[in-house]
């Protein structure tokens, strides 16, 4: 089931359960994926899956900027709003990798193209984002990149 499909069953069923953020959440989502595919369009392209991935993540880090901010400003109830807004697009995300399992990413990339030192940082980076897009997140592959070519 694509993820488009998934979202028209979610729907249904937040409106069934009278889950009003989560019925918020999903429309937003279906809003946004249409705009991209239009766009898309314009460029004679079709929507790819990865162009959905890129979607939610702009989301889920617009919902992280926004948490942060209404902390810092002491609104906590809006807070705990962007919160649920982001468990909720989290789950339409590809499984993500474990820490460990980026490491070991990495670690292969290193070797496979010689990288010495930090001087390198942005061919790996090149290398294992264009691999592990959608299934890592960008910054926890770049801190662990960084580890890895400092030692």
């Amino acid at each position: 089931m694509g993820l488009r499909e998934k979202l028209a069953d979610d729907l249904k069923n937040a409106m069934k359960s009278g889950d009003k953020i989560r019925l918020e959440v999903i429309r937003m989502l279906q809003t946004m994926l249409r705009r991209r595919e239009i766009e898309r369009k314009a460029e004679n392209k079709e929507l790819t899956e990865e162009d959905e991935i890129q979607v939610i993540k702009s989301e889920i880090k617009k919902r992280k900027e926004s948490i942060e901010l209404f902390e810092k400003g002491g609104r906590f109830d809006l807070a705990e709003k962007e919160k649920k807004e982001l468990e909720i697009l989290n789950e339409y995300l590809p499984e993500q990798m474990s820490e460990e399992e980026i490491t070991e990413f990495v670690e292969k990339v290193i070797k496979e193209i010689g990288a010495t030192g930090p001087k390198d940082f942005g061919k790996v980076m090149g290398v294992v984002m264009k691999e592990l897009r959608g299934k890592a997140d960008g910054a926890t592959v770049q801190k662990i990149v960084k580890e890895k070519l400092q030692a």
